[in-house]
């Protein structure tokens, strides 16, 4: 079997993680032709894949919302993107739904971008924006709110909770805030934000993931499984003639009241007192 092939065999029998996986390197394997600038060495997203932090240009192209979250701005920000992905994603499924995987996913990168415009906005800052980061940070956040004490083996370290490896990214997040990279570090805290909502409302009873099949329909098609089995022939056998079901009433109402009148003769006259007719259909009762 061919690379490709197994490739295709790998996305096609790999659950939502693994095409979430496929999507994001495939968007990135076509961003490099059309996008990057080779002679500077850099990607140049257009503002309509782009989300830009001018509200203007989100309010004109409202769909930026969702696809930054699937174009990354070189190999090692995909690397480490996919690599925590993976990670998030295979803790996230242990106790959550493929639907509600999709719906955190793309729910918490919507949110994540309105406040990313909406805080560069209050500061007064101009940028763009691309990268699942935010979409990750929900999915990891999700599962650490509903299962904290979850033990996590690391090599060189050992069993550690999964709160705490959440907690260290996150205060990373805050430390370095206002080095470098504003936006996406506000992006990722905003990620975590929703993964921890989303969950308190799912234990409240509300799961937001379910307006994702009518919102979302064209991604929910995406990742959901279809598998079509071939076409067999079956044979049918001839359907019998139906017997109503209130003429099996009424004949076991006589058989019961038939039996009921040999009980009371034998109780009354004794076994004997029979005819040859009652004590065969006792018999056959009987077996």
């Amino acid at each position: 079997m061919s690379i490709i092939e197994d490739l295709k065999w790998q996305y096609k029998i790999g659950g939502i993680a693994n095409k979430m996986i496929y999507w994001n390197v495939a968007v990135f394997l076509v961003s490099i032709l059309f996008f990057y600038q080779f002679k500077l060495g850099f990607f140049n997203y257009p503002n309509w894949l782009a989300v830009s932090s001018e509200p203007m240009e989100v309010l004109t192209k409202p769909w930026t919302l969702l696809t930054y979250a699937f174009f990354h701005y070189g190999f090692l920000h995909l690397f480490f993107n996919m690599m925590v992905l993976n990670f998030s994603s295979r803790l996230f499924l242990t106790f959550f739904t493929e639907k509600q995987y999709l719906g955190v996913y793309l729910l918490s990168a919507v949110f994540a971008g309105l406040c990313f415009v909406l805080s560069f906005y209050l500061l007064h800052q101009s940028s763009a924006m691309v990268g699942a980061s935010a979409a990750i940070m929900a999915l990891l956040v999700a599962t650490t709110t509903y299962q904290p004490l979850m033990n996590i083996r690391l090599l060189l370290i050992g069993n550690v909770k999964l709160w705490h490896i959440t907690a260290v990214i996150l205060l990373l997040d805050l430390l370095q805030i206002q080095l470098d990279n504003t936006g996406g570090h506000i992006a990722h805290l905003s990620g975590a934000f929703f993964g921890y909502i989303y969950i308190k409302l799912l234990q409240n009873g509300t799961d937001l993931s379910r307006g994702v099949n009518s919102v979302f329909g064209f991604f929910a098609s995406l990742f959901d499984k279809k598998p079509s089995t071939p076409f067999k022939k079956v044979h049918v056998n001839p359907k019998r003639p139906a017997v109503k079901r209130e003429s099996k009433i009424v004949a076991k109402d006589k058989t019961q009241q038939q039996l009921d009148e040999i009980l009371d003769k034998i109780s009354q006259s004794g076994y004997d007192s029979l005819t040859a007719q009652e004590k065969e259909f006792l018999f056959k009762a009987g077996k």
